[in-house]
């Protein structure tokens, strides 16, 4: 009998795609030699980035770095001019976003997008009524609630809501989808010491009680300090550092990079 003891066939080849992020490695989501031209800038050059499952990983880089730019080739808004994007076990790189969601991953912009016309309860319900009805979508909207920090808002117009309280909603919205892996481009961005506070508690009860695991763009150093694992610094298109947010903090290369300023990509 050829098989192994836990029933592969040893002559069966491993895809990439499985070798980089399936069953027998921690990593969840991995780019290798992502690149992407806009014309004649190269906004993104040969970039390997991976994240490990429940991990709570920050991106942050000077303006243009090429930051959002990476965010989007992941979700799928853009397509690679080379390179492959592997999630989970697959080569997602030409699915399209909606598959990228069904299989596990989901994203909140900067800007929030609920709708304001109708209830932050409403609100919730958009996503879940997807995935689930009667007894249990109820339980599913319960649970995005309380990840939002909003249950005693649940029947508040979500016009009515500071923009820092719009903000948490949309973080439960996503959460909602149950994603092994959630993108947010600079959360809190815009908002007082307080809402601060109040997104990084989000953030790391659903990475800490949910095992979600998170990639945050965010240019705010004192927030990245109170909820990374792990920090990767771009400048230029490039991989620059990549370390705990002590070492990235106190690096003399990153605090000069940091004196600059250009459009971020």
């Amino acid at each position: 009998m050829s098989d192994t003891a836990d029933g592969m066939d040893p002559a069966v080849k491993q895809t990439s795609a499985e070798l980089a992020t399936g069953v027998d490695t921690d990593t969840i989501l991995k780019t290798e030699g992502i690149t992407k031209r806009f014309g004649g800038l190269t906004a993104i050059d040969d970039v390997d980035f991976d994240v490990e499952a429940g991990e709570l990983r920050c991106l942050i880089g000077p303006n243009g770095a090429g930051k959002s730019t990476l965010l989007n080739l992941i979700t799928g808004a853009l397509s690679p001019s080379e390179g492959e994007v592997y999630f989970r076990g697959h080569d997602i790189t030409e699915m399209d976003p909606h598959e990228r969601i069904r299989r596990g991953l989901s994203i909140k912009f900067q800007v929030p997008s609920v709708y304001e016309d109708l209830t932050v309860r409403e609100n919730v319900r958009l996503p879940i009524q997807r995935l689930a009805s009667g007894a249990e979508r109820d339980e599913r909207m319960a649970d995005a609630l309380a990840a939002a920090g909003l249950s005693a808002k649940a029947d508040v117009a979500a016009s009515a809501l500071s923009h820092g309280e719009q903000q948490q909603l949309e973080i439960g919205m996503a959460a909602s989808l149950d994603p092994d892996l959630l993108l947010l481009d600079e959360p809190v961005a815009g908002l007082s010491v307080d809402e601060r506070a109040e997104i990084a508690e989000r953030i790391t009860q659903l990475n800490e009680e949910r095992s979600i695991a998170f990639v945050v763009i965010e240019h705010d150093t004192d927030f990245v300090a109170e909820i990374a694992d792990h920090v990767t610094v771009l400048h230029q298109g490039e991989t620059f550092r990549e370390g705990s947010i002590e070492e990235i903090e106190t690096d003399p290369e990153v605090q000069r990079i940091y004196l600059g300023g250009e459009t971020d990509a």
